[in-house]
């Protein structure tokens, strides 16, 4: 049995004295693991770093056991372009990271993220434009999992204009003014989440990191009985250290 796919490297691990067990996004397969022999050899290290473009060749006797890949030389090895921009090197080490810890070994939903997350990973290098489409990718992996957030009309007046907040308990949108007496215990919600056209300042995309990241802890990682990883608190730091973000 063997399947070939164009992939995104996620991160791997060392298997015997130069084996690696490499995990990859594929466009078609979803996440897949496979053996590369002598993969963590110093020579061929930078050629597995995550965020790469790869194609992989995948066989083995059955398709849910670990198989052996044959990897092409990177079509783009995007964190080498990133070194001088660390910023844009920490999202995608937590792009990368993210998936790796949602995604389930030959899950087909993976695929679904596969076009956004290349699109974000490309968009690394445009600092005006990588940090809102990251907090529309964090809210579209929560959509692509189960766990989207319900964001076309009012939950209290059914209204689908004048969308403010949304309950952190329900992940439902409301009109800050029909819940003035709650508005301490809700979300601010971006409007650039409803409308591609409204500003994403550093305000705005703070509101947007901490929506996303309640419900990422809140809802996907909790079902899988696992913390948000630390790398996506130490990236928001980052981002506020250097005014992308206004807390």
């Amino acid at each position: 049995m063997n399947w070939s796919d164009e992939a995104i490297v996620l991160g791997g691990r060392r298997f015997g004295e130069s084996g690696l067990i490499l995990d990859v996004l594929t466009a078609s397969h979803g996440r897949r693991s496979g053996l590369v022999y002598g993969g963590a050899s110093r020579k061929k290290r930078a050629q597995y770093e995550p965020g790469n473009s790869v194609t992989v060749s995948w066989s083995g006797r059955l398709e849910d056991q670990l198989g052996r890949f044959d990897v092409a030389e990177a079509s783009r090895e995007r964190g080498a372009r990133l070194l001088d921009t660390p910023l844009a090197l920490k999202a995608l080490a937590v792009t990368t990271s993210l998936l790796r810890e949602v995604l389930d070994e030959g899950d087909a939903t993976g695929s679904a993220l596969y076009g956004p997350s290349l699109l974000l990973l490309d968009s690394l290098e445009d600092e005006a434009v990588w940090p809102a489409l990251y907090v529309r990718w964090e809210y579209g992996l929560l959509s692509a999992l189960g766990f989207g957030l319900d964001l076309e009309a009012c939950a209290l007046s059914g209204a689908n204009d004048g969308l403010t907040h949304v309950s952190p308990r329900t992940g439902r949108a409301v009109r800050g003014s029909e819940a003035e007496e709650y508005l301490d215990r809700l979300l601010p919600l971006p409007g650039f989440l409803l409308d591609a056209a409204s500003p994403t300042g550093p305000r705005e995309l703070a509101h947007g990191l901490d929506l996303t990241g309640h419900f990422l802890a809140a809802r996907l990682f909790a079902s899988v009985h696992k913390d948000l990883p630390d790398g996506r608190a130490r990236l928001v730091a980052q981002m506020q250290r250097a005014g992308v973000i206004a807390l």
